[in-house]
């Protein structure tokens, strides 16, 4: 098979409705390297970048409540700021760039998506929907 590795994919056909900040950008653990008194934080295999990680609110309206919070890896040297928040939202909304997605069978043996980024910042256009503005959707 031709694909190996991450699958490179844009914003727009991971989260077409746009998405909200939700939590706070947090450096990810290597809990096979850690010990009970050295913490060791995870890098990525291929690059050797830093792995944080933000959970995201997806604004999809058709989700369920339990689909709509996911978590985006971003692979950054320095912990990524997020972009600021805007006046009367209650959640930040959130662009990513670089982004790939790599599948995965859950614990519960279901499909699931490992999402990643290198760069996050704010929405380039508050007032045009990404899916308005590429005219496509695509089911995740």
């Amino acid at each position: 098979m031709a694909i190996q590795g991450p699958i490179p994919i844009n914003f727009e056909q991971v989260f077409p409705h746009g998405c909200y900040i939700v939590g706070e950008v947090e450096q990810v653990k290597d809990f096979d390297a850690s010990t009970s008194g050295r913490t060791v934080y995870a890098k990525d295999k291929t690059t050797g970048e830093l792995i944080w990680q933000v959970a995201v609110m997806d604004a999809d309206p058709a989700l369920k409540a339990g689909q709509k919070t996911v978590a985006v890896k971003i692979l950054a040297p320095v912990q990524p700021v997020p972009p600021p928040s805007l006046p009367g939202l209650p959640f930040t909304p959130v662009e990513f760039d670089g982004m790939s997605v790599t599948p995965y069978v859950s614990q519960a043996g279901r499909l699931a998506w490992s999402i990643r980024a290198t760069a996050m910042r704010a929405p380039r256009s508050a007032a045009t929907p990404a899916k308005a503005a590429t005219g496509k959707e695509v089911a995740a």
